[in-house]
């Protein structure tokens, strides 16, 4: 079964997020599901724009991709434990899973370069969560 899928990026520190994005597409290709990228300014905007894409019919899963990299504060700790909290809540009120693709915090730029693959293992569990979803409504009998 094919799975609709929604990756939206931020665009902030794009020589990350860029890979990454490459690296979720071609993911999502080789597993057979069709995809629509959405670019976002940063990662704090991602759940606002996977709640709009999620609520559409013609997507069945989403993926939130971004690089939070320590800067000088403790804002990439505050966006993290924010994010993901917003997502679950999202997944759970939408009932459609989001891969969480976002690295961080408390990360240097170098080791952000290491875990672009994260965005790959966002989507494999994206579309595995969607087609289980999938299959077990197909499977329900009547009554």
């Amino acid at each position: 079964m094919t799975v609709r899928l929604a990756i939206v990026a931020a665009s902030f520190n794009p020589e990350v997020t860029d890979r990454m994005v490459a690296r979720a597409v071609a993911r999502a290709k080789e597993l057979g599901a069709t995809v629509e990228v959405v670019r976002v300014p940063g990662t704090f905007e991602i759940p606002l724009a996977l709640r709009r894409l999620l609520a559409r019919k013609d997507v069945d899963a989403g993926v939130a991709i971004g690089a939070l990299i320590q800067g000088l504060t403790d804002h990439d700790d505050l966006l993290a434990h924010s994010v993901a909290k917003a997502l679950l809540d999202l997944q759970i009120r939408t009932g459609k899973p989001i891969g969480l693709g976002i690295t961080g915090p408390g990360m240097s730029h170098k080791v952000a370069m290491r875990r672009i693959g994260n965005a790959a293992r966002a989507v494999e569990a994206a579309i595995a969560m969607s087609r289980a979803s999938k299959g077990r409504r197909n499977r329900r009998s009547p009554g």
